[in-house]
């Protein structure tokens, strides 16, 4: 896959990509190794925008753009480690989302008054 070309790259063969570089060893526990990964690159995520608020740092976009990279790595090895597409939990994730906030537009309201929220 060459960085010139603008091509469409679905999460399914996003992930099978991610899959074939995983070493054998690596594919032991991928969801052991995935979550702690995914804690440590959204960490650095976290890192990045807090320099730029707090200590007066010029925002990155490339830097992000790189870690967030990692952070789909880490995604999608969680998710081939429980045999579960990354499509799938696209499409799951937009279908609760969706019926949180009645619809296809966030509106302050449905945030506030979530289920979970409400006493019974």
């Amino acid at each position: 896959m060459e960085d010139n070309k603008k091509e469409t790259l679905s999460f399914n063969d996003y992930q099978k990509h991610a899959f074939n570089l995983i070493s054998e060893d690596g594919r032991k526990d991928m969801v052991l190794n995935g979550v702690l990964g995914l804690s440590g690159e959204s960490g650095e995520c976290c890192d990045i925008v807090k320099k730029v608020r707090f200590q007066g740092h010029i925002m990155d976009p490339e830097h992000l753009k790189e870690e967030l990279g990692d952070v789909l790595w880490y995604v999608a090895e969680t998710a081939s480690g429980l045999g579960i597409s990354l499509e799938d939990i696209a499409k799951g994730n937009l279908d609760k989302l969706h019926s949180r906030y009645h619809g296809e537009t966030f509106h302050k309201e449905d945030s506030v008054h979530r289920k979970e929220y409400e006493k019974k």
